[in-house]
C-alpha cells in the first residue's frame, strides 16, 4: 500500500491537456480580532495529478474550509504561493467552481434557473444557459423536475441541482466542501455514485473536503490528512484500488486503519 507525504500542490486543468496548472506551496493564513490572532493554516502544501479526485480530511475546525476559500479567491493568504501556469496570480476568484456545504438554492428559482445561476453570473445568455442545463437534467437524474422549486425536491435532488450548477460553470477544477455531509447515509451513498459518474463524464479535477473517512476512501485517488489547527499536512495516502470500492474489502480496511492512525493524535475529547 503506497503512502506518500506532503509536497507542493500542482493542480492541472485536465481539459487543456495539463497546460493550465495551479501551484500551491507553504500556504498560511491567520485571522486577527483586536489583539488576538488565530493561526488557521500553517505552510499547507499538496500535490495532485491531472484529473485526480483528491480528498482532504482532518479534525473539525482545522481550516479545511479556509483553505478552499483561499483557492476560490474569496480570501487572501498571508503567506505561501499560488501560481497559475507557473505565474503568480493576484486574484483566483472565478478560476474554480466552488460547491459549499449547503446547496444554497434560491427558493424563488426553479431547478433549471437555479442550475444556470453560475452561468448567468459569468455573463452567459439566459436562454442559451437554460438550453445547456436542460440537456443535463437526465444526466443528473432530474428529468421532469426542471420546473420544480427547491421546496418540492428531496435533499438528494437539491444536492444534484447544486452539483449540476457547479459543473455548468465549466471550470477545470471543482472545490467540493463537505457536499453530502447533511444527507442521511443511504442518500449520501447514492450521491457518491452520482459524483463518480459526473467526474467520469466531464473529467474535471476535484478537491473534496469531507469528515467521513469511508467517503474519502470510496471516492478519492489520493487523500490528504490535515493536523488540528493551525493546520498543516500530516500525511497522505494514494488509493490504488479499482472502483467501485467497498469499505469492507481487506485493502480498504488497511487504508482506513492508516488514516485513522494519522487522525488519532489530532482528535481531542472536550473535558466535561
Amino acid at each position: 500500500m503506497p503512502f506518500s507525504h506532503a509536497g507542493k500542490a500542482v493542480f492541472y486543468m485536465k481539459k487543456h491537456g495539463g497546460d493550465s496548472l495551479i501551484q500551491v506551496e507553504d500556504l498560511s493564513k491567520a485571522f486577527s480580532r483586536g489583539s488576538d490572532t488565530l493561526q488557521v493554516l500553517q505552510q499547507i502544501s499538496l500535490s495532485a495529478e491531472p484529473g485526480e479526485l483528491i480528498a482532504i480530511i482532518g479534525p473539525s475546525g482545522c481550516g479545511k474550509s479556509t483553505f478552499f476559500n483561499i483557492l476560490a479567491g474569496l480570501i487572501s493568504p498571508d503567506g505561501g504561493s499560488i501560481s497559475l501556469n507557473s505565474k503568480k496570480v493576484p486574484h483566483l476568484r472565478g478560476r474554480m467552481a466552488y460547491m459549499q456545504q449547503k446547496d444554497l438554492l434560491l427558493p424563488w428559482r426553479n431547478t433549471l434557473d437555479n442550475a444556470i445561476l453560475g452561468m448567468e453570473i459569468q455573463g452567459e445568455h439566459k436562454r442559451m444557459a437554460r438550453e445547456q442545463a436542460r440537456d443535463l437534467l437526465k444526466t443528473f437524474g432530474l428529468e421532469g423536475f426542471g420546473d420544480r422549486y427547491p421546496q418540492e425536491l428531496s435533499g438528494g435532488m437539491r444536492q444534484r441541482v447544486a452539483l449540476m450548477r457547479t459543473i455548468l460553470c465549466k471550470k477545470d477544477i471543482l472545490l467540493l466542501d463537505e457536499p453530502f455531509g447533511a444527507l442521511d447515509a443511504i442518500t449520501r451513498s447514492i450521491m457518491q455514485k452520482w459524483l463518480l459518474k459526473v467526474w467520469g463524464q466531464f473529467g474535471p479535477s476535484i478537491l473534496l473536503v469531507t469528515h467521513d473517512v469511508d467517503e474519502a476512501l470510496i471516492l478519492a485517488d489520493r487523500i490528504y490528512v490535515m493536523t488540528s489547527r493551525p493546520a498543516s499536512i500530516k500525511g497522505s495516502l494514494q488509493v490504488e484500488l479499482q472502483r467501485p470500492r467497498k469499505i469492507t474489502e481487506p485493502d480498504m480496511v488497511k487504508c482506513k486503519e492508516y488514516l485513522l492512525g494519522l487522525l488519532e493524535d489530532e482528535l481531542t475529547v472536550p473535558e466535561s
